[in-house]
């Protein structure tokens, strides 16, 4: 059991706390105006009105003093909440005696290796190699590499609503309009997919007596003559889509689409940058799916407050890849590899009672949106699994017609002056992402969703 008083002790109990009349504040403000004229705002968050000035917990505070439940949790990273005392008392500790190694072995980065192995689910488990990076777009980068070597093959696949990074080769799989136009042309050879979206399903069709045809089209893709898939080294999959709009297929899908896999001859690689690190109730989302995957990818939670993000691939997979091929000067620092253990300490803790809460905790936090969306005219879905919940917003239930950008921007101020964060996802851009550290309290946790709400209730 996770005592919630504990976890109370880890934020600013007073949250949500607002000193301004509006927001962003006056400091706020000045710090955005800085920011825009000495930082690129092609960064993801770039003219979003709001500055960090601390955090704690799952909960943030501003320059002006604002104190807000912070519903991102960083975009998925913090799991076990901003500046965890174990975390940083850890980092101090080893910082005394190393932290940057090169691209040589350390201790710390061999600790870590082996807790990471000991923690991945499967056919995985103790049976893998890791390659560490400081992102995921590294992790999926590296990935796309050694498929090339161990596969021979060129081709890669992934699918429409992916976000595999924004790099050169996982910007490649990457399909959002915003990360690619104008940057093109990308690698040869990469096949894009539908992904089941059953709330918009490409196929006009409804789980279940839809019998999963988009699992089965897949197969017809990989596995019939004449449709272009010849020469597939991998297909890439979130196992629940992130940037894509928080979507979580039925879990048999992905059995059908590992043993297409098979049948051609293509790896499985699962995407767990966003959804590892128990924040689906799992400590990795495929997990809910029976699926073993040949390599994941991982990142964002797993590092929490620093950077750090790997590709771990099967045993047998790894030997095939040559010696010295991919260098990373910074790869495997020891003070953060020091904080990735802290981290999956802190996680699998009790039998992995944190991770078990987000699944409890997001169950609650699914109905008590679900019956307030009732009383809304643009809620049209709450979906996901544990702490990954997405909402997507609609001008019309019956249509589905997504939310335009007017109202969301609207939603975004609204629910920032009323003490929460929260960032939007989708193809559309209409899908508000409930993805708070595991460290949130019930009582933050249903007050943000009340401020949701109420919010939503006003357009």
């Amino acid at each position: 059991m996770i005592d919630e008083k504990e976890l109370a002790g880890l934020s600013y109990p007073e949250a949500p706390k607002m000193i301004t009349d509006s927001v962003p504040g006056p400091k706020t403000q000045a710090y955005l105006q800085d920011s825009f004229e000495n930082e690129s705002m092609a960064r993801g968050g770039g003219r979003f009105p709001l500055v960090f000035a601390e955090g704690k917990g799952a909960t943030i505070k501003d320059p002006d003093g604002n104190i807000y439940i912070d519903i991102t949790a960083g975009v998925a990273v913090n799991s076990v909440g901003r500046c965890h005392p174990r975390v940083v008392e850890a980092m101090k500790a080893q910082m005394d005696n190393l932290m940057h190694a090169s691209d040589i072995s350390n201790v710390r980065r061999t600790e870590l290796a082996k807790k990471i192995a000991d923690v991945m689910p499967g056919g995985l488990k103790n049976n893998c190699i890791t390659y560490f990076t400081q992102g995921g777009s590294g992790a999926v980068e590296t990935a796309i590499k050694f498929i090339r070597s161990i596969t021979g093959r060129t081709q890669m696949a992934a699918y429409h609503g992916a976000y595999h990074g924004v790099w050169c080769g996982g910007n490649s799989l990457t399909t959002g309009d915003q990360y690619r136009r104008g940057y093109g042309p990308f690698i040869p050879g990469v096949i894009h997919l539908p992904y089941p979206y059953c709330y918009r399903c490409p196929f006009g069709m409804e789980y279940p007596s839809c019998d999963l045809q988009c699992a089965k089209y897949v197969d017809y893709v990989l596995n019939t003559p004449y449709t272009g898939a010849d020469d597939v080294g991998a297909v890439f999959v979130e196992a629940e889509q992130g940037e894509g709009g928080y979507v979580a297929p039925p879990p048999e899908y992905f059995k059908i689409v590992k043993q297409a896999c098979e049948k051609h001859g293509a790896l499985y690689v699962s995407d767990e940058v966003q959804s590892g690190a128990g924040r689906t109730g799992k400590m990795w989302c495929i997990e809910h799916t029976g699926v073993e995957p040949d390599m994941i990818t991982w990142g964002k939670g797993m590092g929490g407050d620093i950077p750090m993000a790997g590709l771990t691939i099967r045993k047998d997979l790894a030997e095939k890849i040559e010696d010295n091929s991919q260098p990373n000067t910074f790869a495997g620092n020891a003070a953060l590899a020091v904080a990735c253990m802290t981290n999956i300490e802190i996680l699998t803790e009790n039998d992995r009672a944190l991770i078990n809460r987000a699944s409890e905790l997001g169950e609650e936090i699914k109905s008590h949106l679900l019956k307030g969306a009732q009383d809304t005219r643009i809620i049209g879905d709450v979906r996901g699994r544990g702490l990954m919940i997405g909402i997507e917003m609609v001008k019309d239930k019956a249509t589905r017609e997504p939310l335009g950008k007017e109202d969301m921007e609207k939603l975004i101020i609204g629910v920032l002056g009323r003490g929460m964060v929260m960032v939007p996802c989708g193809r559309f851009g209409n899908v508000f992402r409930f993805m708070p550290p595991l460290v949130l309290t019930r009582e933050h946790a249903m007050k943000a969703a009340d401020i949701f709400l109420e919010t939503a209730k006003m357009i």
